[in-house]
Formats: structure tokens, C-alpha cells, sequence
């Protein structure tokens, strides 16, 4: 395991185990044993992060595929993972990458400047920690983005936002935008279905607002009979408005079946609609469906004046009445990095 680099973000306790402190399940690890997230290790003493520098594979995607849909419309960026995930769920359209049977590194090593070199090559302003939970690969993810911002490119991390108020300051800090996955809005469905919880993700969501100056985007996976109820949607959207604002973009996206729940049915296009209508009611300004094709309600509009401000269909977008982050016809000022 020579090949590993030490974790940040842990402490060795007096009966020699290792208790770490990147996310909230705060694992007590004896020697030789990994974390819940399958890819921090007591090795000798120390735990060892063994996704550092091993990425599963590359991509150039649009942006409006992570989803972010007002941060750099129509722009291209580099998209990397690991292995490895804090949370457990039975969904995942990523179950290779994020619950491995065995966390195993990649054949080649990539360090972080051969990233930020790669997407200079490609000409991409941004690179994206995604694919499986980007904190599980934190010093991975904060020596690229170190890199990256010095180099003049942005960073995006897509995230659960499963993770400790101690570690979020040093995790998060060279990142432009993020978009997190607001699993429901429910104790027990997290409990249950994620193995996790719901208020450090709450909490994270609320620091990043009030906190930094990262562009936040949400994304619900709406899952039939799970955490699509009407009730569940209304207390989501009732709290981000009060707690969040208005203007933070929130996007409902369909389920289909994968991983552990291939028996499962889809996501009913009326129930994305009914979700988007509820966002909108609750006083929610930017709510987008996911997953379908709805022109419609993967399209920005103004919510002054309701002309069309950027046109999408599926991960395609199109500037059509935004200028200088205003709208072209009444002059409102769009939420978002243009």
C-alpha cells in the first residue's frame, strides 16, 4: 500500500484506533480496517487515503450535464471520480464507481498537474469532482483545485454534502460552484435509505450560502412512493426558500431503475411537474426537471417579465435573451455566474 498517500482530517485515539473526522459517520478504525466510505484506511499508524491520485476515467461534458444550469451555460468541462461514497444508496446510477465490492487504485497514477495540464489541453474553463462523492477523495480534490484556480480554471464538485462543519472550510475552498443532491427532505428516508442523515447535509447546504462564495445549484432525485410526496416536496421547498433564498436553482430529476432497485419503476414525467409546481408555489424563482425531455422545464426564463433567458433541451443549451447576467427585455438581474 506504499502507493497510498496519508489522509488529512483524523486523530489517533488512546486505544490506538484512528477515528476520522471527514464525514459525519466520525469511523473508529483499527489497524487494517477501512472506512464506511471504502477508501480510507489504518495502515501503520495512519489513515491512508487510497483514492489519491487514481481516477477511474475522464470526460469532457457539458456543464448543464452536472446538473448546472446558471453557471457558465453552454460551457464544457472536465469530469473526473474516484472510487468510493459516504452514503449507501440503493440508486445509484454510479454503483460502480461509488460502492465497489473492492476499492481497488487505478492502474496509473494522475497526479494533480497532469489534471490542470489535461484541461488546458482541452481549452476548459472548468473541471468537475464527480462521478462517485468527491469528499471521499478530498486531498485529491484540494490539490487539483489548487492548481486549477492559480491556473485560471474554476472548479465544480457535485456532492452529497455529507460532511463535517471541521472539514468543509479546507474541502471546499477552491471551489466555484457545486451542485448538491438533497436526497429528500425526511430523517427517516435518509436513515433508511442512504445510511446517513440529513442535518449535516442541511448544514452544509446553509454554510455554503452564508459562508462562501461558492454558485450552489440542488438536485432531487425523485424516486415513486420514496420521497416524492407532496408533503415531503412542499417542507424541501418551504426550507430552502427560508433558509437558502430564492434564487438557488433546484432541480428534480427522475429516477430510473439501477444498482439495487432495478425492480423499481420510473419516475413518472406528471410527477417531475407536479414537484416543479410546488417549488414555484413555495416562491422558488429557478426549478428545472431532469432526466426527460421538457423543454420546457429545463429552460430559464425570466421571473420578472417570463420571456425565455436560455433555451435547453436534454444537456444542450442556448443563450437567448440574457446579456451581461440581465434579462435582455426587462432588465432584471439573473442569479448565477455568466
Amino acid at each position: 500500500m506504499n502507493e497510498f498517500v496519508e489522509a488529512r482530517w483524523w486523530a489517533r485515539e488512546a486505544d490506538g484506533r484512528i477515528a476520522c473526522g471527514l464525514c459525519p459517520h466520525g469511523c473508529r478504525l483499527r489497524e487494517g480496517q477501512t472506512g464506511i466510505c471504502g477508501v480510507r484506511a489504518h495502515v501503520g499508524g495512519r489513515l491512508l487515503s487510497m483514492s489519491y491520485a487514481h481516477p477511474t476515467g475522464f470526460a469532457v461534458d457539458p456543464i448543464e450535464k452536472k446538473p448546472l444550469f446558471h453557471f457558465l451555460p453552454g460551457s464544457p468541462i472536465l469530469s473526473f471520480g474516484t472510487l468510493g461514497c459516504t452514503l449507501g444508496c440503493p440508486w445509484c446510477q454510479n454503483w460502480p464507481q461509488s460502492q465497489p465490492e473492492r476499492a481497488l487504485p487505478a492502474a496509473r497514477r494522475v497526479s494533480p498537474e497532469e489534471i490542470v495540464a489535461l484541461a488546458r489541453r482541452e481549452g476548459v474553463p472548468s473541471i468537475a469532482y464527480t462521478y462517485n462523492e468527491p469528499t471521499v477523495f478530498a486531498e485529491y480534490m484540494v490539490d487539483t483545485a489548487r492548481l486549477a484556480r492559480a491556473q485560471g480554471i474554476r472548479n465544480v464538485a457535485v456532492t452529497n454534502g455529507y460532511i463535517t462543519a471541521e472539514a468543509r472550510p479546507e474541502v471546499f475552498a477552491d471551489l466555484d460552484a457545486a451542485n448538491v443532491d438533497l436526497k429528500g427532505f425526511d430523517e427517516d428516508f435518509y436513515r433508511r435509505e442512504t445510511k446517513g442523515a440529513l442535518r449535516p447535509v442541511l448544514e452544509t447546504l446553509e454554510w455554503i450560502v452564508r459562508e462562501t462564495k461558492i454558485w450552489l445549484e440542488i438536485t432531487t432525485l425523485l424516486i415513486p412512493e420514496r420521497n416524492d410526496s407532496d408533503a415531503m416536496l412542499t417542507r424541501e421547498c418551504e426550507w430552502i426558500r427560508q433558509r437558502l433564498g430564492t434564487d438557488v436553482p433546484v432541480h428534480f430529476t427522475a429516477f430510473h431503475p439501477e444498482f439495487r432497485m432495478v425492480d423499481h419503476p420510473s419516475t413518472p414525467a406528471g410527477t417531475l411537474t407536479r414537484a416543479r409546481q410546488i417549488a414555484r408555489r413555495a416562491g422558488l424563482r429557478f426549478v428545472y426537471t431532469g432526466n426527460v425531455a421538457d423543454p420546457d422545464g429545463q429552460s430559464t426564463t425570466c421571473p420578472e417579465c417570463g420571456v425565455p433567458l436560455i433555451a435547453r433541451t436534454w444537456h444542450a443549451s442556448r443563450v437567448v435573451g440574457l446579456e451581461g447576467g440581465r434579462c435582455r427585455m426587462c432588465g432584471t438581474a439573473i442569479a448565477g455566474v455568466w
